[in-house]
């Protein structure tokens, strides 16, 4: 694909330039990141989402004309040309939605946004995060590392980066025009990144999720060696040491290993304290000293190597690697310091499998050694708690203190018996735990003195982080 060509397995007509794109869940992360992709290819773009947030106004400040009712009538008449229009759809949308039943039945192209993605892979070379934990900051990090370097790249986020307000990059101008690199997050929900065919992946993590979808573990870790196979020939493979996962590349795909401490790439001379981390990289594409990170949490350790894994991959430098490091902001809602000072610590995070939630607190303890440490937790999903409360309840043990909020449901209707009062149960004994709602919790942080409080979660507790953090520095 490229910045004015609607994908081609649209309408023959639909390939003449420009022509139109319609989203059918226009406001979430991966979606959002398409529309500003299609926008800056001067398509006109429309498109329905549930609900206005700040990320959806962005659009239509942007050029898309958005609506929040399912209504036919409410789509644009610029998108209600079969022959011209690409619909693209997310799979959260229900299949009694009334738009996307009006495209099926009308001869519209529809694609997922997974199919839109994995045809810029076969037509770029594709970087690709995936794993079950991880993957938005570390496809973030790479970006950033090739945006600021003589390389380049576009880049399709999961997140909201702080470097740049946005989750989806343009290539700069004065970058390589020989260079060809599109960053991607790689979503397994719903099996979606069997779609990409990337140049080079990493995989962060395979502990279990979204089993409501794969049904089994088994199944799970399937799906990610499924997807190590469509790895193009002559590509690379980044993978986290240990995983369960029986990667199945095609012959001619280099493996390589990475953790913190060990494999193909990885650290030595960690140097942490004072705010700072620094350490330096092992690679077999050449070492590099000094690196530090501008988001100085430990578990970013991983993450970076990876991330400069795939830029040493494309071509980076290390003098470009080591300034980018530095100048990492992090990502939105990852990691996200609201408040940091020798009296208080206010940070968001968006952990919400237990494997995110146990190395977010043992990173924040490493780094706030001997401070007492509060989470704030609000569960993610039904079916997420049920199947790993006990999970969950061990992770979050971690802390000197909880907060639990009620499921944030999503998508997802009740099940009988599964509330947050599953994972109290079976938190260690005499773990300081009280249960509130979100409503709560500005009178809660009002009425207490916390040292290091971290609010976990997917959903939306985070939207109270401004008036939290207010009361906060009002102490």
């Amino acid at each position: 694909m490229t910045e004015n060509t609607i994908p081609q397995t649209t309408a023959a007509a639909a390939a003449e330039s420009p022509g139109a794109v319609y989203f059918v869940g226009a406001g979430g992360i991966g979606m959002s990141a398409l529309v500003r992709y299609f926008l800056h290819a001067g398509y006109t773009v429309g498109g329905y989402d549930r609900t206005e947030t700040p990320l959806t106004r962005a659009l239509v400040e942007e050029g898309a004309l958005i609506h929040y009712t399912d209504s036919v009538s409410l789509i644009p008449q610029a998108c209600l040309d079969p022959t011209r229009t690409l619909v693209v759809y997310t799979p959260a949308i229900p299949d009694s939605h009334s738009e996307l039943q009006y495209f099926r039945t009308h001869g519209f192209d529809i694609q997922k946004r997974a199919q839109v993605l994995g045809t810029l892979t076969r037509r770029m070379r594709g970087l690709c995060v995936a794993g079950t934990h991880g993957k938005t900051t570390t496809t973030s990090m790479a970006a950033h590392l090739l945006h600021q370097s003589h390389v380049g790249c576009n880049a399709f986020l999961g997140g909201i980066t702080k470097n740049y307000g946005t989750n989806y990059l343009i290539k700069p101008q004065s970058a390589d025009p020989a260079t060809d690199c599109v960053v991607i997050e790689a979503d397994e929900f719903d099996r979606s990144f069997h779609h990409l065919r990337p140049y080079a992946t990493v995989v962060t993590a395979t502990d279990a999720d979204h089993l409501d979808i794969y049904g089994t573990e088994e199944a799970y870790l399937e799906s990610f060696a499924h997807y190590t196979s469509l790895i193009q020939p002559g590509g690379y493979l980044i993978q986290h040491t240990g995983l369960k996962m029986q990667a199945r590349p095609r012959q001619g795909v280099t493996v390589w290993s990475y953790s913190r401490n060990a494999g193909d790439f990885h650290a030595e001379h960690e140097r942490i304290g004072g705010g700072r981390i620094l350490f330096d990289l092992v690679s077999p594409l050449g070492h590099i000293a000094d690196i530090e990170l501008g988001v100085p949490v430990s578990i970013n350790i991983e993450n970076g190597i990876a991330a400069i894994a795939l830029a040493q991959i494309a071509g980076a430098t290390p003098d470009e690697i080591r300034q980018a490091m530095r100048t990492f902001a992090g990502v939105e809602r990852r990691f996200d310091f609201k408040l940091r000072d020798d009296r208080h610590v206010f940070l968001s995070d968006y952990a919400h499998h237990p494997e995110e939630i146990r190395h977010s607190v043992e990173s924040i303890r490493e780094v706030f050694t001997g401070r007492r440490i509060t989470g704030i937790f609000q569960p993610h999903l039904y079916t997420r708690t049920r199947d790993f409360y006990r999970e969950f309840a061990e992770a979050l043990s971690g802390l000197d203190d909880l907060i639990l909020l009620d499921i944030y449901p999503a998508r997802e209707l009740p099940i009988p018996g599964v509330t947050s009062d599953i994972i109290r149960r079976e938190l260690r004994p005499s773990m300081p735990c009280r249960m509130a709602r979100k409503e709560e919790l500005p009178a809660i942080v009002e009425g207490e003195d916390f040292d290091v409080l971290m609010l976990i979660g997917a959903g939306d507790a985070d939207d109270y982080c401004p008036q939290l953090t207010q009361i906060i520095q009002a102490k």
